[in-house]
């Protein structure tokens, strides 16, 4: 049976784009290679056999003489730099319009209004753009005080609504997400993302719970490689946030984590075929003569990127590059491995969004020849590739 396995790095960018000032991002900006230099250089050596060192002068990821994988750069051709784009276009959409944000003044009342209107909840609380970790602390007093959900935003296109699960019960914080949205649907506002943001306090501090986060993302209104696959007899298993951001189209299994050592376990499980699919099922497929194995590794951008964290993103790719020979190993020659990322999230530039930047990609067959790809127009390169080998 032929297989692709797609991981992403999420945030893992490689340079600032041409247009990166367009998204308020500074030419300087290139999340690995200024993560590389803060730390002095990662111990990376399976990336680098990959052949990721012959891309850039990565510090600390060694150029390959004989590499075993093909490498390259690619750029994206949507409109946008962050998590539903990058991976949209991945799996062959190309967005040319940015999706709306409200980074400036928050949402609008009548949309605040609409959204208690139609939850019930009261009232809300802050309304602004900001660091989703400081948005709890500064705003958790009230929040145990009204039981107001807190609203926030930030450079991206998301409506985020953050509650002590103590306080507000977890299945009333997602329903909300469902109602807003709906809510967004009905009246024709195009936000990329409602996020379910749950906390509660751990010796009296507001600490997020990763694993119960969920994105409630607008619909792909298109074929993606994942509806490709799912159609023709194949079966579809999304690790990490990957049903989320595809909105369960053409997915036939999947299963959340709580953080990368989670996804890369069950990555290397569903290669290996020990993975207990029946348990994580959507969809039978019998007699499936074909799959797409679609990975997202959260925490460099979640925990490490958007927190400013260069040394804790460094030694999150050092852990990812542990698990490249236990994929190869386990990997057959039917098997077609990719690594790249959605975009990028620099800890070390101002700012804690996303970064408008090239993304590297990996490929790794166990019979495929070396190559450097070169510049790659389009991350939907690797949708083409997947239909080409699986097909």
């Amino acid at each position: 049976m032929k297989r692709a396995i797609v991981v992403v790095i999420d945030s893992m960018g490689i340079g600032a784009m041409p247009d990166c000032k367009d998204f308020g991002d500074v030419p300087e900006c290139n999340t690995l290679k200024n993560v590389c230099k803060f730390n002095h250089g990662l111990k990376a050596p399976n990336l680098s056999k990959l052949g990721l060192g012959n891309i850039q002068d990565f510090e600390g990821i060694a150029p390959e003489a004989n590499p075993i994988g093909q490498y390259g750069t690619m750029k994206e051709k949507s409109n946008g730099k962050d998590t539903t784009t990058g991976h949209w276009e991945i799996a062959g959409i190309i967005l040319p319009e940015a999706f709306k944000t409200f980074t400036a003044t928050g949402f609008p009342q009548d949309i605040i209004d609409e959204f208690v209107k139609r939850t019930n909840c009261g009232g809300i609380l802050a309304n602004c753009a900001a660091s989703g970790t400081q948005v709890i602390v500064d705003y958790n007093d009230e929040h145990q005080k009204t039981k107001y959900p807190i609203i926030y935003t930030s450079a991206d296109s998301v409506f985020q609504i953050a509650v002590d699960v103590d306080v507000i019960p977890l299945d009333t914080l997602y329903e909300w997400c469902q109602i807003a949205r709906k809510m967004f649907d009905d009246i024709g506002v195009n936000v990329s993302r409602v996020i379910a943001r749950p906390y509660h306090l751990e010796n009296g501090v507001p600490t997020r719970i990763s694993k119960s986060r969920r994105d409630y993302v607008l619909a792909p209104d298109r074929d993606t490689i994942l509806t490709d696959v799912e159609g023709s007899n194949g079966t579809v298993i999304a690790i990490g946030k990957i049903e989320d951001i595809f909105c369960k189209q053409g997915v036939t299994h999947a299963i959340h984590t709580g953080g990368n050592t989670e996804g890369l376990e069950l990555t290397l499980k569903a290669i290996n075929n020990t993975l207990d699919l029946k348990s994580i099922e959507y969809k039978n497929v019998p007699n499936a003569d074909k799959s797409l194995i679609f990975t997202n590794l959260v925490d460099t951008d979640m925990l490490y990127g958007h927190r400013n964290d260069a040394a804790g993103y460094g030694k999150a790719i050092e852990e990812i590059d542990t698990y490249i020979p236990k994929f190869i190993d386990a990997m057959t020659d039917d098997d077609y491995l990719v690594i790249t990322a959605d975009h990028g999230c620099d800890p070390t530039t101002p700012g804690t969004d996303h970064t408008r930047e090239y993304v590297p990609i990996l490929i790794y067959n166990k019979k495929l020849p070396p190559k450097d790809l070169g510049m790659i127009d389009g991350f939907d390169s690797i949708s083409k590739l997947i239909k080409q080998w699986i097909f």
